[in-house]
């Protein structure tokens, strides 16, 4: 997003590294709609900026450098399908489901139909929304490869006489962004998630609202055991079911709100708890996952953006004035992406990057900065 004549040197501060946050422990379900599959606000332009990175990662893992291994991916483009599964809600999900874009749409089919889709499905209410064009990404690896596509295009513009552009990985952590106040940065973006409030600058001022989630790993170890097809949609329903390989899946997700355990890890105990919770609601639409296996589990922290009436949204803009410091539009903000970050992440960064480059950060959509007038709840 910025001229090639400009001098561009980006450090990336991440001390987990590429994909070690909540977004890299996701199930990577991703599409543009709501629970009751309403379009989100923006939802073309988060879509399409999203299709657009996801492509540019595939195309950055078919490099021998990146090492991609025969049983990974970087996204299984099988489609989604939701069975619906409350009545109170069916008739403003159908219609709903009119008003789906193009690129990713909506189909509203019966209970024989989605268990051609998947075998062994049931739909309670002989009705499930089909979405062909949704995407399963592995999280890890697409966050990976799109660093890696960073990489390859500053080459690129070495090759073609632009030799000072750089891109640089700094696995360390920032205590306070007044270590970063002298001169050597013209701009700095935070992007830390439910850690942004480890800054003492930002803690406790943000609106945000942090929750905890896990997202439990099983496989089929019976060999009698139906494998699931490889051209079956994933499952959302009130857990989801995000297909990894006939014979792995994740199964997601738990909500445990205000927590402030930010340890990937997951104890056998808390593991075997998240299984006993998700199964039965997983098994509504899906029985046959009660002959899968657990193996392990990985959790995240997810920073929820602010309820509105006009709905939520994420956090963008300048925050010099929470900061502090001589610089003027120095200090930025991306956050309160929530359980999207890989929809949200490439339109959002797009804008934010725009603004930086032109120091204006009225050129951002006003919703994007309408948690200034907020207090943290």
């Amino acid at each position: 997003n910025s001229p090639k004549e400009l001098k561009l040197h980006v450090d990336v501060f991440d001390e987990l590294g590429i994909g070690g946050g909540a977004s890299g422990v996701s199930g990577g379900l991703i599409h543009p709609y709501s629970p009751k599959v309403k379009l989100l606000w923006k939802a073309e332009e988060y879509w399409t900026e999203c299709l657009n990175l996801l492509k540019i990662a595939e195309d950055a893992a078919k490099s021998p450098h990146f090492g991609l291994d025969t049983a990974s991916f970087v996204v299984r483009r099988t489609g989604i399908l939701r069975p619906a599964v409350n009545e109170k809600n069916l008739d403003v999900m159908k219609e709903n489901a009119l008003n789906c874009l193009s690129s990713c749409r909506i189909k509203t089919i019966d209970g024989v139909a989605a268990a051609e889709l998947v075998p062994n499905l049931s739909t309670p209410l002989n009705t499930a929304f089909f979405m062909p064009d949704a995407v399963n990404v592995n999280p890890q690896v697409y966050l990976q490869a799109l660093y890696l596509a960073c990489e390859n295009l500053v080459t690129r513009m070495h090759s073609t006489g632009f030799q000072r552009n750089s891109i640089s990985l700094q696995k360390e952590s920032v205590a306070s962004l007044h270590d970063l106040e002298g001169g050597e940065y013209d701009a700095v973006i935070v992007c830390l998630g439910a850690k942004v409030d480890m800054l003492p600058e930002l803690s406790g001022i943000l609106p945000l609202r942090t929750c905890r989630g896990i997202v439990a790993l099983l496989q089929l170890h019976d060999a009698s055991s139906e494998e699931y097809p490889g051209h079956s949609p994933s499952i959302l329903s009130d857990a989801w079911v995000a297909i990894q390989s006939p014979r792995s899946l994740c199964l997601g997700s738990t909500w445990e709100w205000g927590s402030r355990n930010y340890s990937s890890s997951v104890s056998l105990e808390e593991a075997s708890a998240t299984l006993r919770e998700l199964v039965p609601k997983a098994s509504t639409v899906y029985p046959e996952i009660t002959k899968w296996t657990l193996t392990g589990a990985r959790a995240g922290v997810r920073a929820m953006p602010p309820l509105t009436p006009q709905g939520s949204f994420p956090l963008l803009g300048c925050i010099d004035d929470l900061v502090g410091g001589s610089s003027p539009s120095k200090f930025w903000l991306i956050g309160g992406l929530g359980s999207r970050g890989l929809l949200y992440h490439g339109w959002l960064g797009k804008l934010t990057a725009r603004a930086v480059l032109s120091c204006q950060e009225d050129i951002l959509p006003p919703e994007l900065t309408s948690w200034r007038k907020m207090k943290r709840k």
